[in-house]
This record gives structure tokens, sequence and C-alpha cells, in this order.
């Protein structure tokens, strides 16, 4: 049993399977594991560059964040975001969030466990059988962003190809904004609504509650759309952005851009949690419902379920 992809998603996939007794064996292609829960450090400080934060409205989900909180991995971060828009700023209060200390991957990689999971492993194909680069297996999970699933996916394998080719994906650019001093008023987090540019500015400081002077902005996707070639050069503009939307006198000592193709699916919250054809290919991942990561815990655990129930 091969899962292909170290996301939430994969890992929550293939912890099921190793709880119900099937051998898996996870591939990453990045250096590490985590997905779109990203986080890289700087100057040996973690900032989330992914998801900035998540939310535990499922009661099994729930039950998963009370053992993070009980090891020290997550803390509640706040309940009341900001809101910039044409009118001005206000208050949006909405469920708690979220946060890690040590960084939303340290999430995903406790959650691993003991599940071996192999990082720097490429996959080339996903053929009929499955077959996984020319290796049979007893089954596949795909747990990407579809245009990426795609690109693995033999083209015999209809129903698979049908389901990832359905999925719409929009690209954002992630920019660590590294102050000299925390200069910016007491807002946690803000969505920033018919901007240009921006799309949420977090301060990480208060995400990660050491208080450094660190601001975490997404951009809109047609912003993103246009530097994913060369995103180190979209720095410039979005700091420019942040620093207007904020009032900041000062610039940032460091700018790191990072790009995400594939940021954000339009999944559908009525539909399946994931994809099992009968050719034993899987798809998991929070194209498979709101894009959250509850969505993608879900999604790998049900698929993990239905295949460990197929293969016993």
């Amino acid at each position: 049993m091969v899962v292909i992809g170290a996301g939430i998603a994969g890992v929550s996939c293939a912890v099921e399977l190793t709880r119900a007794g099937v051998p898996v064996r996870v591939r990453e292609r990045g250096h590490v594991s985590g997905g779109r829960m990203a986080s890289k450090r700087f100057q040996g400080r973690p900032a989330d560059i992914g998801a900035a934060y998540f939310t535990a409205r499922d009661p099994d989900f729930a039950a998963l964040v009370e053992q993070w909180r009980a090891a020290g991995l997550v803390r509640e971060w706040t309940d009341t975001f900001q809101a910039y828009d044409r009118a001005g700023r206000r208050e949006v209060p909405g469920p708690m969030r979220f946060a890690a200390p040590g960084g939303l991957r340290s999430l995903v990689e406790h959650l691993a466990g003991a599940v071996p999971v192999t990082v720097d492993r490429l996959v080339l194909v996903v053929e009929p059988g499955p077959v996984v680069d020319g290796e049979p297996c007893a089954a596949a999970v795909l747990a990407m962003p579809g245009p990426q699933a795609a690109l693995l996916l033999d083209p015999a394998l209809t129903d698979a190809t049908r389901v990832v080719q359905a999925q719409r994906w929009s690209p954002s650019l992630a920019a660590v904004l590294r102050f000299p001093t925390r200069r910016w008023p007491d807002f946690r987090g803000a969505f920033v609504n018919d901007h240009p540019i921006l799309s949420l500015v977090c301060d990480d400081g208060d995400r990660r509650g050491d208080g450094a002077p660190v601001l975490v902005a997404h951009t809109v996707p047609e912003f993103a759309a246009g530097h994913l070639a060369q995103p180190t050069g979209a720095g410039p503009a979005i700091e420019q952005a942040v620093r207007d939307l904020l009032g900041l006198p000062e610039q940032a000592v460091d700018t790191h851009v990072h790009r995400w193709t594939y940021a954000k699916p339009s999944g559908d919250p009525t539909g399946p949690t994931h994809h099992l054809d009968a050719d034993g290919i899987g798809l998991a991942g929070d194209a498979f419902g709101e894009p959250r990561v509850q969505s993608a815990w879900r999604s790998g655990r049900d698929l993990g379920r239905a295949l460990a129930a197929r293969l016993a």
C-alpha cells in the first residue's frame, strides 16, 4: 500500500491503515512532510507559510486537537479577527482558531508517529494495477492537489483522472515579513477585502505566542497568478501593501515569499469526503469538502478506513 503525499490528508490516511494492520509506505517529493501545513524557519524561529490557522468543529478532529493541546503542540489563538475594507476596520467574531507554537508542520509530523514517511521521493507515474513507478501494490493513494495528481495518473485510470481534472484550484503567495520592532496595532489576524494584493495578514508573533515582530501576508489569486514564475519579485509590492494597510513607518528587515500554485480548492462541502475507484486508486484532500485543515484530515481518515475495509 502506497500513499503519495505527506500532508495531513496523506498522513491521516496512512495512520488509519496502520491502525488496521495494513502495511503502508508514504512517499513525499518534498524535503519534509506537512504539505500546505507548511512552516519555514528564519534564524531558528518557525513561521507558518501555508495554512494560517485551523478550526475544529468535527468532534473527532476536536478530540485529536485536544491530544495535541495536552502534548503542548497547539494553543487556542483567537476567536476574533479584524476585517479591513473600504468602510474601514471592524471586528469579525468567529470560531476559535488554533495555532501551533512549533509551526503547523509539527502537527503533521506528530500525527505521523511511527508511520514510515520517505521524503525526497518523487513518484513519476501511477498505472492500472495499481502500479507505482513500476512497483505493484495493493492500492495507491494520491493525497495532493488534483492538477498535481493528474500528472501522475496513467490516462487509462479514467475514474480517478476524471475526478482530479474536475478540481479547480486558485494560487496564492505567502510573504513572511520580519520587522525591527512591533509597531502595528493589536489585531492578531485580519481579513482584507476588495484589495488588489492582500487577502489575509496574520501577526505571527501573536500567533506563535513569542511576540516576535513578524507578519505573514497572503495574497489574492489574481495578484499571485502574475508572479508565479518569479515570486520573490512580488516581495516589495506585498510589503508596501502591508505597511500601507497597518500604517507602518519602518521597512521590513527581511521578506521571504513562498509560491503556492495550488493554494485553495473550490471544493463541494456536500459531496463525498474522498474518492476510491475499483482500480484501487484513492484520492484525498481538502478538495473533497471545505478548504480547511479539518476537511483534509477527515478526507484522509475516511479514505484510510475505506481502504482498510476493502483490503481486510
